[in-house]
């Protein structure tokens, strides 16, 4: 049975101005769930919602209407923080401090022991790589460095949720794989995994399901290999084939015996999904669409 770390029900957020008149609705609605040990892509374009809802996870905004929990507790519990790890877009650290002080006075915010921060900080330090800038000021790191201390500071009180907020912006591609290595490494521990991106091929690299966001509304809810599965055709990958057996491969495969053979589906862009969907619901406010008509679609812009 799985285990819902995050329960999200008919969730909203009206922003108003000083007179209390409606500004605008950030989040409307919305109703999902993200299950134990799944890493989950929150996905929309600008002004969809994202970090919205993030914030409101955190208990750092409180929603209209709707109910969350998080770990089993009210998302307005902020005890269940303890158990959370925060990356937001921007990491706002104090610049005069190195790596290892900063993950020293984090640890003393979860009241670790000295034994206990030294020994987490060194792991995490090696783990995001910053092994050799670990006694620079972070003034003088790059984004990317910032970036790399900003995820080690989040997973200081080795949380079991951690939300992540753009975790690649801002790192070249190399430091953008590792990145997502890190991310499958939080999973293979066990960890669940929240993220929000605008990298559409960062996301399809990592999470399990994805939600797509458009102006605060549920677009799309699904897995990421059922949604970008072009269910119409059938894809046969074998090993290099000289011009005569590809002539003849319809016909008389087993004749060449070709044990490698896999059939299989392609998939679409996951790309091309989200600027499909965010396209589609400015055509059609308010409405949803499901895997089987992200499906068809899928295969009719393959062909």
């Amino acid at each position: 049975m799985s285990e819902a770390v995050i329960e999200i029900r008919n969730l909203s957020k009206i922003y108003r101005d000083f007179w209390g008149r409606k500004k605008v609705q950030a989040v409307k609605s919305l109703s999902m769930d993200v299950e134990k040990g799944e890493v989950f892509g929150l996905l929309g374009p600008n002004g969809s919602g994202k970090t919205t809802t993030l914030k409101m996870l955190l208990g750092l905004l409180f929603p209209t209407s709707g109910e969350m929990k998080i770990l089993g507790r009210p998302a307005s519990d902020v005890s269940k923080n303890e158990r959370i790890g925060y990356l937001p877009e921007e990491s706002y650290l104090y610049r005069f401090l190195n790596a290892d002080e900063t993950l020293d006075f984090y640890g003393r915010l979860f009241n670790m022991s000295v034994a206990d921060r030294a020994k987490r900080a060194d792991e995490l330090i090696e783990m995001v790589g910053l092994g050799r800038a670990r006694r620079r000021q972070l003034k003088e790191y790059s984004k990317g460095m910032t970036r790399r201390i900003g995820l080690a500071q989040a997973l200081i009180n080795d949380p079991d949720l951690v939300l992540l907020d753009e975790p690649t912006s801002g790192l070249d591609p190399l430091g953008t794989r590792e990145m997502k290595d890190l991310i499958k490494q939080l999973k293979s521990q066990g960890k669940t995994v929240v993220l929000c991106s605008h990298q559409l091929a960062d996301v399809q690299d990592v999470c399990d399901r994805i939600a797509v966001l458009f102006q605060g509304e549920l677009k799309v809810l699904g897995r990421v290999d059922e949604l970008l599965e072009v269910r119409d055709e059938t894809l046969i990958r074998t090993p290099s084939l000289s011009a005569e057996v590809q002539a003849e491969v319809k016909a008389v495969l087993d004749k060449h015996n070709i044990s490698d053979a896999e059939f299989t589906r392609p998939t679409a862009d996951l790309e091309q999904l989200f600027l499909r969907t965010v396209r589609e619901s400015g055509e059609r406010p308010g409405r949803r669409f499901s895997t089987e008509e992200v499906a068809a679609s899928s295969a009719a812009s393959e062909t």
